[in-house]
């Protein structure tokens, strides 16, 4: 895929990310956006904990964050009888309840999206090279 087919692509998931309202349509948005990135060998590598500036910004935990959706909701999408730990569970969890239109402030990930929403953006702006 040549780099200005993956700049293209990866701006339709960012902008799918930003325009979707918070639901649980969202969340499937930040899903595909990291999904994109983790498939492409170039971008996940330029998100890298061994570039200095990454770590100066803090992008590997930024990132880390919206791994942790992505990572949900292939987790729910599963049927396995595997132990996932209680921190995946408990965003599994979550997860399902937003998806149940069952938002609250309790809610982790609910409470946070307005932050996901600009952790994209900054994983975004960090790729868009």
């Amino acid at each position: 895929m040549t780099p200005k087919k993956i700049k293209i692509d990866l701006d339709k998931k960012f902008r799918k990310v930003i325009k979707t309202p918070a639901s649980f349509a969202f969340f499937m948005a930040i899903h595909d956006f990291v999904k994109y990135i983790e498939l492409s060998s170039v971008l996940s590598k330029s998100l890298s904990y061994n570039i200095k500036t990454n770590r100066d910004l803090g992008i590997p935990v930024k990132y880390g964050y919206l791994k942790q959706i992505y990572q949900g909701i292939e987790d729910a999408n599963t049927n396995s009888d595997d132990d996932l730990g209680h921190e995946r569970h408990a965003i599994v969890r979550d997860l399902n309840l937003i998806q149940k239109e069952e938002t609250f402030d309790r809610n982790m990930f609910w409470k946070k999206r307005e932050t996901f929403r600009r952790l994209t953006v900054q994983i975004f702006e960090r790729l868009d090279y």
